[in-house]
């Protein structure tokens, strides 16, 4: 058994949740929040056998697309307040999966 960490931007994360769902997995969702942006996320949690992970994999890569946005470049330690932030163009979108060894799982 394997358990499956995706961590995916709140933009896709209904659509993996929801597919993942009608493709008969179960998903404990958890709210996050990502570090450079400071953006929300979700981290799904999905336990499932060895040779089913390529699917879930599968359906988590097909609904979480990485995209383009321009944001304000971030203030730099040791900045002035006169400093003025500039658009940079960052990636978003898309997932970090992990998939971990599950020794023992019970459901009571």
């Amino acid at each position: 058994m394997k358990l499956v960490l995706a961590i995916v931007n709140d933009e896709d994360g209904n659509k993996v949740l929801n597919s993942l769902s009608k493709a008969g997995f179960s998903v404990t969702k958890l709210a996050t929040t990502g570090g450079f942006l400071k953006a929300g996320n979700m981290t799904l949690l999905i336990g499932t056998d060895d040779e089913k992970v390529d699917e879930v994999i599968g359906i988590i890569k097909e609904k979480s697309q990485r995209r383009k946005q321009i944001t304000a470049s971030p203030m730099p330690m040791g900045a002035s307040a006169s400093f003025t932030p500039y658009p940079i163009e960052i990636q978003i979108g898309g997932a970090t999966i992990f998939v971990l060894d599950v020794d023992r799982f019970e459901k009571v």
